[in-house]
């Protein structure tokens, strides 16, 4: 079955599927993107993804393409269409298309809005078993990573560094040592007395939407979750580890530039976390 994308008002074979060469997106990276989970068929926390659309959208200033309510129908559709039951969607909104200059267009410029949809299957147990490594590089991205832009060069240098190092994922260091966020993934630690500890929102991170859901599970499972930074140092020391993301979910991690976390395996908390989260998607996907 050939893939559906959906490409400024249109569905089209993926195969097909195109954007004007003066498209911002493409020139200037002058974008913003979200990748929704879809489980059981169903779009997972899609509220949250589209208020964090939202924010990026007005940080860049660039007009909604469509209503919620029709975007929500365009993923449905989508979704359907290319008969995804287990994956992500995939959408992009950039400024338009207009003659290259650096300045925003003087007249209007109609937002484009791209969207497509992969199957994958989640975490299987014998990758969580196996769990992540994790190596840390400089912070090295702009001073906004809290938008969710298309402009993800550094993260791609991070994530490459990483698999070049047969590690999994790269964790960004601030200047004064602390952990910031992976180059796709939020990072968490646990520490003495079974405290689960990631760093606090604000223009340095971006706001996982994975993240936002597992604290919420996290407590409603009467587990103590505290925002607050934390060094590489300290995340060696750390009972335990771990990233999340929207395709990650909750990913044990085994060891940091190469010493082990804990044990050196997934630790009771972090599978703890996984199970009340795949508790929460099949919630979600209940009819």
């Amino acid at each position: 079955m050939s893939r559906i994308a959906y490409v400024n008002g249109q569905y089209v074979r993926q195969s097909d599927a195109m954007v004007n060469v003066e498209d911002r997106g493409y020139q200037f990276a002058d974008g913003v993107y979200e990748v929704i989970a879809v489980h059981g068929g169903k779009l997972v926390d899609a509220e949250p993804h589209y208020d964090r659309l939202a924010r990026s959208l007005d940080g860049l200033r660039i007009a909604a393409p469509c209503s919620r309510r029709a975007l929500g129908l365009i993923l449905a559709r989508i979704v359907r269409r290319n008969r995804v039951r287990n994956g992500f969607v995939y959408l992009q909104v950039t400024r338009g298309v207009a003659p290259r200059n650096h300045s925003f267009p003087a007249r209007d410029t109609r937002p484009s809005l791209v969207i497509t949809a992969s199957h994958r299957g989640p975490p299987s147990d014998a990758q969580v078993e196996r769990g992540a490594r994790v190596i840390t590089v400089p912070e090295s991205r702009w001073a906004r990573p809290d938008l969710k832009t298309v402009s993800l060069l550094p993260n791609v240098l991070a994530k490459q560094q990483a698999l070049d190092a047969g590690a999994y994922e790269a964790w960004f260091v601030d200047s004064d040592g602390h952990v910031t966020e992976g180059s796709s993934t939020n990072a968490w630690i646990v520490v003495d007395g079974q405290e689960i500890v990631t760093r606090p929102l604000g223009q340095d991170i971006l706001a996982g939407i994975t993240r936002q859901t597992l604290i919420e599970v996290a407590r409603a499972n009467n587990m103590r979750v505290t925002e607050r930074v934390f060094t590489v140092a300290e995340a060696k020391r750390a009972k335990e580890a771990f990233l999340t993301s929207t395709t990650s979910f909750v990913m044990p991690i085994v060891s940091i530039d190469g010493a082990p976390v804990g044990e050196g395996g997934p630790g009771r908390v972090t599978l703890r976390l996984l199970d009340a989260y795949r508790r929460h998607l099949n919630q979600d996907a209940a009819p």
